[in-house]
C-alpha cells in the first residue's frame, strides 16, 4: 500500500548520503512506492485548526551531486497524509517544542514518528533520569555550590549543557583543573538552564556506543571512538564509527527502558552507552542506521518501515 509521506527535515542540499539516516528512510520509503513530501519547520503553519506545510514532492537517489529532486513548494494539508516523520536535527529549543505542539493537533489520526508528545516530554538528557540503575554518577544543576561539591566528590568530571547536542559545549575537567569556576561564569552568561555534569568515564576513550531500538527492542549497534586528544566522540567532530556488538549490559539497559520507550509512541530511538552506563535517549532525530547497515548487513531502514506501516 502506498503511503503518503511528510518529511519534516533540514534542507536538503548538504545532506551526507552516505551517513544520514533520513537519507536512507526516504530511499526505503521510496522502494516501497511511497510518495514524499518534503518541508523544513520554518514552512509549518497553523491556522484556525487545521495544520499545514509549503511543502515539495520530494524524490531521492544514491548519486553524489545528484542526490535529490526537488518540485515546486505548495500548500500541504497535513491532514492528507499518512505518516509525517519529524526528521530535523537538534537543538531541543523553543523552536523545536513548538512544531511538537502543532503537530499534536495530527497525531494520532496521521501517525507522526516519534509521537510529538513525548519527544517533547523526552529531553535527551534529561528522559534517561526516569530509569533507575542506568546513569552514571549524575547531577542537573545551576547552583554553582552544588556543582563544586559534586566536582569535590567525584574529581575528573564533564560539564555540559543540559539541552546541547552534538558534543558542542562539552568539558572534560580533570582532577586540578582550575577553569570550573571561569567555566560556570561563562555558561550563567550563554543559558537560563542546568548545567548536566557527570563523573567521568574513562571507558569512553574506547568508545561511546550508539545502539539502536525500534519499537522498544534493540537492533544493534555501533561504536563512536573519539580522536586522539578528544573527549568527545560524536563523529562530526573526528570521532570513527567502528563496527560493535550488544553486550550484556547493554541488552539489560533496552530491557529496561525498552517497554516504555514503545508506551510512548518511540518508534526510532538511538542511545548511547558508555561502558556499562547509558548517558542519553536520542528520540529527536537519531543516526547510526546507515553505519549499522554498512558494518552488520543489518536493514534498518526496512525494520523502521516494517514498525511504521505495522502501526497504520
Amino acid at each position: 500500500m502506498a503511503l503518503n509521506v511528510a518529511i519534516q527535515m533540514d534542507p536538503m542540499e548538504p545532506m551526507d548520503i552516505n551517513g544520514d539516516s533520513s537519507f536512507a528512510m526516504s530511499l526505503e520509503a521510496q522502494r516501497r512506492g511511497h510518495r514524499l513530501q518534503h518541508y523544513q519547520p520554518r514552512h509549518l503553519s497553523f491556522r484556525d485548526g487545521k495544520v499545514t506545510a509549503m511543502a515539495a514532492e520530494l524524490q531521492v537517489r544514491r548519486e553524489l551531486g545528484n542526490h535529490y529532486s526537488m518540485g515546486t513548494r505548495s500548500k500541504l494539508d497535513l491532514t492528507e497524509m499518512d505518516v509525517v516523520l519529524m526528521r530535523q536535527d537538534p537543538p531541543f529549543d523553543m523552536s523545536y517544542i513548538t512544531a511538537t505542539h502543532i503537530l499534536d493537533h495530527i497525531h494520532p489520526k496521521v501517525l507522526v514518528v516519534n509521537d510529538p508528545t513525548e519527544v517533547r516530554n523526552a529531553p535527551e538528557k534529561l528522559f534517561v533520569t526516569k530509569f533507575d540503575n542506568v546513569m552514571p554518577p549524575t547531577l542537573i544543576s545551576l547552583d554553582p555550590a552544588e556543582i563544586l561539591a559534586f566536582r569535590e566528590e567525584h574529581k575528573d568530571i564533564i560539564v555540559k549543557p543540559l539541552f546541547g547536542n552534538g558534543g558542542a559545549g562539552v568539558f572534560h575537567l580533570k582532577p586540578g583543573d582550575e577553569n570550573l569556576n571561569s567555566l560556570l561564569e561563562l555558561f550563567a552568561g550563554m543559558f537560563r538552564d542546568p548545567l548536566i555534569v557527570q563523573a567521568y568515564l574513562p571507558e569512553v576513550r574506547r568508545g561511546d556506543k550508539r545502539v539502536i531500538l525500534i519499537d522498544g527492542k534493540a537492533v544493534g549497534a555501533i561504536n563512536r571512538v573519539p580522536a586522539e586528544g578528544e573527549a568527545r566522540s560524536n563523529m562530526h567532530v573526528g570521532g570513527k564509527a567502528i563496527k560493535s556488538e550488544l553486550t550484556k549490559r547493554d541488552l539489560e539497559i533496552c530491557e529496561i527502558i525498552g517497554p516504555e520507550l514503545k508506551a510512548r509512541g518511540m518508534v526510532f530511538v538511538g542511545i548511547d552507552v558508555i561502558g556499562n552506563y547509558l548517558t542519553e535517549i536520542n528520540v529527536t532525530s537519531p543516526t547510526g542506521i546507515q553505519e549499522l547497515s554498512r558494518f552488520d548487513g543489518i536493514d534498518v531502514a526496512a525494520m523502521l518501515w516494517d514498525a511504521i506501516e505495522a502501526k497504520l
